[in-house]
């Protein structure tokens, strides 16, 4: 079965580890019929294109999106995150960000595997708020939390399918001490859908605490799940301390629609074209889409040949021959 998927190479050191995602997914024997887009700062720059609606529309037709990295210095900070990442989530509706983070045992350390569930489409990032009297000595900005009780639930009930799955524990992360109208809704989001999953635990962290967690006793988690901003936060954290963010894989997920796969780290355009990436996280987000396409056995293969990340070293092509050699 050929599937059809959507690629973005991107911007900076994108299109070099997402060349490498695709030769890995070729040599665990599955075919793509893929359909490359020029978008990112670079293209923005030359005509002023972020993400045409046109594209959205086609997008929409296809099993999967594979993106390396976006983001380029002459760009204004935040005009391709919003016009181009957070656009895509927002319209597409991929309201889960699954993000994976393990650690063998060794070194010292116990070794942990995690998984982090980020709501991907509400809270801080849904846009809500406004200046009053912007550019005055007396100049307000406000920025809301966007919080739903659809938008929650369906996020909280995959976090619950997922560790019902794994190791059967859930710990909701938020700040409901402070955020007394948005944590309230998590908390009671969580406590209604738990009555219907008696075989997972639950736990709660307010968000602080789990900053202290992840780098004291990461080990304690199994399905983490959180609201888009602390989600963003916490993962970028859980990251390093599995290894470093060049290993950290992500999902941008709708179920059962074209979802979107990504690396979680940026486009690191000052060692763009020197064949230093590590290419090991967008190898992992390969990955996670053939588990989104059905591949789940080549899938498994890959997540193999990477399952002791520091181990794989050297040069971008270095790396890439070693995943395909343990293949």
């Amino acid at each position: 079965m050929t599937h059809r998927v959507g690629v973005i190479g991107g911007d900076g050191i994108g299109p070099e580890v997402v060349a490498v995602g695709l030769e890995v997914i070729d040599a665990a024997g599955v075919e793509l019929d893929t359909v490359h887009y020029d978008l990112g700062g670079h293209r923005y720059l030359r005509d002023g294109t972020i993400l045409p609606d046109e594209v959205l529309d086609e997008w929409r037709e296809l099993d999967a999106l594979y993106l390396g990295a976006v983001g380029t210095p002459d760009v204004p900070p935040g005009v391709i995150e919003r016009g181009l990442l957070l656009k895509m989530r927002f319209e597409l509706d991929l309201y889960v960000n699954l993000r994976p983070f393990t650690r063998p045992a060794g070194d010292g350390h116990p070794g942990h595997d995690f998984v982090v569930i980020r709501e991907n489409t509400e809270g801080t990032y849904a846009g809500e708020g406004g200046f009053l009297r912007r550019g005055t000595p007396h100049e307000v900005a406000t920025q809301g939390s966007v919080n739903t009780r659809f938008g929650v639930e369906r996020c909280v009930r995959f976090a619950f399918d997922l560790a019902r799955s794994r190791r059967g524990h859930l710990t909701l992360v938020h700040k409901t001490n402070v955020l007394t109208f948005a944590g309230d809704l998590w908390e009671r989001t969580v406590d209604a859908v738990a009555a219907e999953y008696p075989d997972v635990t639950t736990a709660y962290n307010h968000v602080d605490a789990a900053c202290i967690h992840f780098v004291q006793d990461p080990a304690r988690y199994d399905v983490i799940v959180t609201d888009n901003l602390f989600g963003d936060i916490l993962t970028d954290l859980g990251g390093a301390v599995s290894g470093g963010i060049g290993f950290a894989a992500s999902a941008n997920l709708h179920p059962g629609r074209v979802s979107m796969f990504e690396p979680v780290h940026g486009s690191a355009p000052d060692i763009a074209g020197t064949g230093t990436a590590n290419p090991t996280a967008a190898v992992l987000s390969a990955a996670m889409m053939l588990d989104h396409l059905g591949e789940t056995a080549a899938a498994d293969r890959i997540r193999k040949a990477c399952a002791d990340p520091e181990s794989l070293t050297g040069t971008t092509r270095e790396i890439a021959d070693q995943i395909i050699a343990r293949l």
